[in-house]
């Protein structure tokens, strides 16, 4: 069962500053929306396909997709599969189909897998969430005393953003010890850690490496071995070149002379653990039954991953452990983007209707990906009803991804 507040509170130090000022933790999360959810798996739901959506609801997905060369959405209502297709080509130059078995880059949204797999070894004992860093990395500047891993699970580390120290002229992709070097020769902090909150792609960096480092294997087979393969997530992967590869790939895209070319890659493209998982609609579904079936983590850990455990700048949400928490019309909400080169991503779950939606655009999409999210939760959740009734303005868009 859930944590009530109490139990909540209790798990959060009461005694400091920053927990003060946190809202109360909401007593039931997201886990009661993948606790519903895992009705997905049984037989009496159908795998659904394009031909048996209500041709009304499709037009209207059509509608309020972003431009982009391709996109794939799922949505999920009552605890059951309403809709989930793909639109559009995942590469340009192949022209290659999207379909629920395309795998996108999932950019920053890869968080949440960085976030599970550290909680996994806190469960296992390996870890704890007030180890800091100098337990990690030995020669680490004296501030790095003061950074624990809640602190980088949270954005509160004060770490610098490695993007903005990276050399002038610098061509060759940065792996995560890069990374490392990069922040050891920063000798101070933005801020003392847990002063407040400022979102950090260098925190889930250096989280992977301690992934690696409590596992002793590489990140990247860290996640095949003990999450993906007994997930049977076959297809997604933690991507790293050399290592291994990502079947029915989506490319990146960006616009050239007003057309949509490939665009995959940047210099900042190879760190782990801010934002390298590829995955599919499909894969990511049993990601959330994974969750649902608490075939991962523990009570604890699961519910303070899905539990406000810091109040951010962003409006007037909260973070957990690689999830944003607030509320949309009315109803609580946990959700993530992810913004990539050549990528753009939406996740978003309501926890009070068991409800979500995930949209994955290959082309770097211009508009607000939270609003594009809020959309297509309108068209598929909230007014879905409507969405089947009413006929839909013809959408004045002219990419493969909103066009029939």
């Amino acid at each position: 069962m859930f944590p009530t507040k109490d139990t909540a509170q209790k798990s959060q130090n009461s005694n400091s500053p920053r927990t003060r000022r946190l809202r109360q933790p909401i007593p039931t999360t997201f886990v009661q929306f993948a606790l519903a959810i895992a009705a997905l798996t049984a037989p009496k739901v159908p795998t659904l396909t394009a031909a048996k959506y209500d041709a009304s609801l499709v037009a209207r997905v059509k509608q309020v997709l972003p431009n982009s060369p391709g996109a794939c959405v799922l949505a999920i209502d009552g605890g059951q599969v309403v809709f989930k297709q793909g639109f559009g080509v995942a590469d340009v130059q192949s022209k290659e189909p999207c379909t629920p078995a395309t795998n996108f880059r999932m950019a920053s949204v890869s968080k949440q897998f960085t976030a599970t797999a550290v909680m996994l070894l806190v469960d296992r004992g390996k870890l704890s969430l007030n180890d800091t860093l100098d337990k990690f990395f030995p020669g680490f500047p004296k501030y790095g005393e003061k950074i624990t891993i809640r602190h980088l699970l949270t954005h509160t580390s004060g770490l610098p953003e490695y993007e903005t120290l990276v050399p002038k002229g610098t061509t060759l992709q940065l792996d995560d010890l890069d990374v490392l070097h990069l922040l050891m020769d920063a000798k101070a902090p933005l801020f003392p850690a847990g002063e407040k909150w400022e979102y950090s792609n260098s925190a889930f960096v250096l989280l992977g490496l301690i992934v690696e480092v409590a596992a002793k294997k590489p990140f990247h087979q860290f996640m095949a071995d003990e999450i993906f393969k007994p997930l049977e997530m076959n297809d997604t992967v933690l991507y790293q070149r050399g290592f291994n590869e990502v079947k029915n790939r989506a490319y990146g895209h960006s616009k050239k002379d007003g057309h949509w070319v490939r665009d995959d890659q940047s210099v900042t493209s190879a760190t782990r653990g801010d934002g390298v998982v590829y995955t599919s609609l499909d894969d990511y579904q049993k990601w959330l039954f994974a969750h649902a079936q608490r075939k991962i983590l523990g009570e604890s850990s699961h519910h303070q991953m899905f539990s406000p455990q810091v109040k951010t700048t962003r409006g007037d949400s909260s973070y957990g452990f690689g999830w944003f928490i607030d509320e949309y019309r009315g109803t609580r909400r946990v959700y993530h983007n992810g913004d990539t080169r050549g990528f753009r991503i939406c996740v978003q779950a309501f926890p009070d209707r068991l409800a979500a939606i995930l949209l994955q655009c290959n082309g770097e999409v211009e508009e607000d990906m939270t609003k594009v999210g809020e959309r297509l939760a309108d068209v598929l959740i909230f007014d879905r009803e409507q969405s089947l009734t009413t006929k839909p303005v013809t959408a004045n868009r002219t990419h493969p991804a909103a066009s029939p």
